[in-house]
């Protein structure tokens, strides 16, 4: 039997593995290395950060979506376009605040967290953390301030999760100084 016969798997669902295994060894290496959970949670969100602020420009050459006119398009994107791009799944954007300026992203199946139980005593950590970091730097890189935090995961016994976002303010182009 010829190698290539052997591998009838989908080929993305095995990137896919190879991404979710990936990470789980990168924060349990970080778990190893920092004291507490709170310091793991900074870590990924300033890793999730530094994704965000480039992947924006790779995100915004390939989605061809237009300009978001308010926060609700932004939502629409970042669900249907940008996690499905990146992740291969679809949240659920729900629970608007009444002002318009906040929502959560429901995840039914987060791909961060296949094959991953949360060890004993780690009740505060927010495994998938770096999602967090990677939107606020998005958002940052488009002229958005951003809030971003976890309210529920489905890690911690919560029947889904909850990624809440609110918009803060919109920020202004910074000029270098000396160059006015």
């Amino acid at each position: 039997m010829s190698r290539q016969a052997a591998r009838t798997g989908d080929p993305r669902k095995v990137n896919g593995e190879l991404f979710t295994l990936t990470y789980g060894a990168l924060v349990a290496q970080l778990m190893k290395d920092y004291e507490n959970d709170d310091e793991v949670n900074k870590q990924l969100e300033k890793m999730g950060y530094n994704i965000g602020v480039r992947i924006i420009e790779d995100f915004l050459a390939r989605a061809n979506s237009g300009r978001c006119n308010d926060f609700r398009d932004v939502a629409d994107v970042i669900s249907k376009v940008a996690f499905k791009m990146y992740l291969g799944i679809t949240p659920v954007v729900s629970n608007w605040s009444p002002a318009g300026d906040e929502f959560s992203l429901l995840l039914e199946n987060n791909p961060l967290t296949d094959f991953v139980e949360l060890p004993e005593g780690h009740d505060s950590l927010n495994y998938s953390n770096i999602l967090c970091g990677v939107l606020k730097g998005a958002l940052e890189m488009i002229q958005m301030d951003v809030d971003v935090k976890f309210v529920q995961d489905h890690l911690k016994g919560d029947n889904i999760t909850e990624v809440r976002l609110k918009f803060i303010k919109r920020l202004e182009d910074a000029v270098p100084v000396g160059e006015d």
